[in-house]
C-alpha cells in the first residue's frame, strides 16, 4: 500500500548510525508536542539519555524522513520478559508536519512491526488533553481508559502471517534503498 506523505517524506526504519538524527528530531520538537510525547515536561539531557537508551534496547524506531531529516518518529518497545506479548508505542510529529497522516502512516508501520514480533497488545499513554493521540488511537480501534489526567489506549495485533511478514521485509528493503540513494545524494552534493 502506498503512503502519500507530505513534502515527499518516506517513512523507514532507522538503521544503525542514525541515532542522531533521531535524537535532533525529538530536540526540535516545539514544548507542546515535547510535553505530549513525554506525557510531561522533559529537558534536553533528559532526551539525549533517552535516546541513547532507546538504542541500546530491543526498540524498533521508524522515521518519517523529509530531505534526509527526521521530522517524525514512532517507537516500539517491548515492555520486558515478564510481559512478552506487549509493547508500547510511542509517536512524535514535529509541528509543520502534523494533520497531514504523518503520525497514521507511522502508526500503521508500528502495528505492522508489533504483530510481526508477536505482540498481543500494544498500549499507546497520553495525556489527557492529548486530543491528537486519542483520535489516532481511536482511528486504529484502540480501547481508551482514562486515569488520573491520562489516557491509556490499548490495540490488540493480529498474529504475523507470511503476508504480513513479506510486507515488513518489502518496506524495509524500499527503506533501505531509499537510505542509500539519500546518502549517495548528499554525498554527491558535498
Amino acid at each position: 500500500m502506498k503512503e502519500v506523505l507530505p513534502e515527499d517524506g518516506v517513512i523507514r526504519k532507522l538503521w544503525i548510525g542514525e541515532t542522531a538524527k533521531y535524537r535532533e528530531h525529538i530536540l526540535r520538537l516545539d514544548p507542546e508536542s515535547r510535553r505530549s510525547r513525554f506525557a510531561g515536561g522533559v529537558s534536553d539531557d533528559f532526551v539525549r539519555h533517552y535516546v541513547d537508551l532507546t538504542a541500546g534496547l530491543e526498540t524498533v524506531v521508524h522515521g518519517f524522513f523529509v530531505g534526509g531529516m527526521i521530522r517524525g518518529g514512532a517507537e516500539l518497545r517491548p515492555l520486558g520478559p515478564h510481559l512478552p506479548d506487549q509493547a508500547e508505542a510511542a509517536i512524535s510529529v514535529e509541528k509543520p508536519w502534523q494533520s497531514h497522516g504523518v503520525g497514521s502512516a507511522l502508526l500503521r508501520r508500528t502495528l505492522l512491526a508489533a504483530r510481526n514480533r508477536g505482540f498481543q497488545h500494544l498500549h499507546m499513554a497520553c495525556l489527557a488533553e492529548n486530543r491528537r493521540m486519542q483520535q489516532l488511537a481511536r482511528k486504529f480501534d484502540a480501547e481508551l481508559s482514562f486515569d488520573f489526567e491520562s489516557v491509556v489506549g490499548e490495540v490488540a495485533a493480529s498474529r504475523p502471517t507470511p503476508m504480513s511478514l513479506m510486507r515488513e521485509l518489502m518496506s524495509d528493503h524500499h527503506g533501505f534503498a531509499t537510505a542509500m540513494l539519500d546518502l549517495q545524494t548528499r554525498m554527491l552534493r558535498a
